[in-house]
């Protein structure tokens, strides 16, 4: 049976950190230029973009440069967007920035990162970086920032969202953080817990030991928060997870089926799938007072909400129709209309941060499909397939989801998988994220730091 059914429900199966970083800005001096790339058209050329040397006056300062500048090359190169190249100069022994400009003009290279590091005797790294353009020869960036040493990937991953955002005009989303559910042991006697990890899978973190079942992590807006579910003694139940103080809170326990509860945009609230009554229908819960209130009152199975960025729309799965499909209301449950026409069956739709699209999960003539649509409905396509494709999240800037990938076991139970992987909106930028062990029901975090 597909994880995606559970008889006629076809409800998803049972399938960090402390406080974000804090980095401080110095100055800002800003060339504003057209952004170089459209990240929402089809493929795309990859932009090479040279990477110098972060340079230090001591030995350590330059380890740390060189670490620095082979994250924000990983960082560029995994979007799909850029084609780094590392150079082992820097611009400190550069005698003719001029001639340089002119040397890598000719070789098509159309930015140019630099800078140089210093640690401080409190253990604090300083990095001044420049971003140039390579034709107009004018700097897109001047920067000054300030981080524990223990914190140097966050500098790094600050480095590469400042590098994105001035080249293609979109939003950042290199400095966050993923939960997701780890997945070991048979598959008949499967263990969860949940785990946590920046996006490029450094700092990997269990937050659970495998004790009960885990399910369906979602962070918090406020970043710092978790909320998930866990069957306690086979019961059902919604924790929340300060990560800042590593607390767990019971917001409640359910007697029936409970699945996939997530957040308001304002965080005062989270909405989740309930049954009551052998019925499954949407709830939300004020997290103030625990106080729940049903919004659809339909014999048909209503599940996986997700909220609209504004906090005003909600959308979610229901088989009010006759089949699974996608469905867009007002935040009361007031106006409740189907949006989803095509072939097959919907499932896990969630609104993107930006509020222009709708990605879901798709089964159609035996195969699932990751796709996204407009809140309308129009302008549905897919970006990712395969034997079992499911639960897509989306990055902040709205540009890329997660999702895992079951690999089928062959006859015998041997060599199936479960792994996530990203894709961008053109649906070309397919990468594996890599776990220690099988993953599922992967959640991006907002970002840990806006630039000022």
């Amino acid at each position: 049976m597909h994880r995606l059914l559970i008889t006629s429900m076809w409800i998803l199966l049972f399938r960090t950190l402390g406080l974000a970083t804090i980095l401080v800005w110095g100055t800002q001096d800003t060339v504003t230029a057209k952004p170089a790339l459209n990240v929402s058209r089809g493929y795309t050329r990859p932009m090479p973009i040279a990477i110098t040397n972060l340079v230090g006056t001591s030995k350590i300062e330059s380890q740390f440069g060189h670490s620095i500048a082979n994250v924000i090359s990983a960082d560029l190169e995994r979007s799909g967007f850029f084609r780094p190249i590392l150079l082992t100069t820097s611009l400190q022994k550069i005698d003719s920035l001029k001639a340089m400009f002119s040397d890598m003009k000719a070789i098509k290279i159309q930015a140019l990162l630099g800078g140089e590091i210093n640690i401080g005797g409190k253990g604090d790294i300083q990095l001044k970086f420049f971003l140039w353009d390579v034709s107009s020869r004018k700097k897109l960036v001047q920067d000054v920032l300030f981080a524990p040493t223990e914190h140097w990937r966050r500098i790094a991953h600050v480095i590469a969202d400042s590098i994105y955002v001035h080249i293609t005009g979109e939003g950042s989303y290199f400095n966050t953080r993923v939960a997701y559910i780890a997945e070991s042991g048979p598959l008949t006697h499967r263990i969860k817990r949940l785990a946590i990890m920046d996006q490029d899978g450094a700092n990997h973190r269990y937050l659970s030991d495998g004790s009960w079942l885990v399910l369906t992590p979602r962070f918090s807006p406020r970043i710092n928060e978790i909320v998930y579910m866990s069957y306690f003694r086979n019961v059902p139940q919604v924790y929340l997870l300060d990560l800042q103080k590593n607390q767990q809170n019971l917001l409640g326990s359910f007697p029936g089926m409970t699945f996939a509860p997530s957040f308001s945009p304002d965080n005062s609230k989270i909405i989740m799938s309930m049954t009551q009554r052998g019925n499954s229908d949407i709830y939300e819960m004020d997290l103030r007072t625990r106080n729940l209130r049903q919004l659809t009152h339909h014999p048909a199975i209503d599940t996986s909400p997700s909220y609209s960025a504004d906090g005003l729309r909600i959308t979610f799965n229901s088989d009010r129709s006759g089949t699974q499909q996608i469905y867009v209301m007002n935040k009361n449950g007031s106006d409740v209309q189907r949006i989803s026409f095509g072939d097959g069956r919907y499932a896990t739709s969630v609104w993107s941060p930006r509020g222009d699209l709708i990605a879901f999960t798709k089964f159609k003539s035996g195969r699932f499909y990751i796709g996204v649509m407009r809140p309308d409905g129009s302008g549905e396509r897919q970006l990712a397939e395969g034997f079992l494709v499911e639960s897509p999240t989306w990055a902040p800037n709205g540009q890329m989801l997660l999702f895992f990938r079951e690999i089928s076991p062959d006859a015998q139970g041997r060599g199936g998988s479960t792994r996530l992987y990203s894709v961008d909106l053109t649906g070309y930028n397919e990468r594996l994220v890599a776990t220690p062990q099988d993953a599922s029901d992967p959640s991006w975090s907002p970002l840990l730091l806006q630039h000022p």
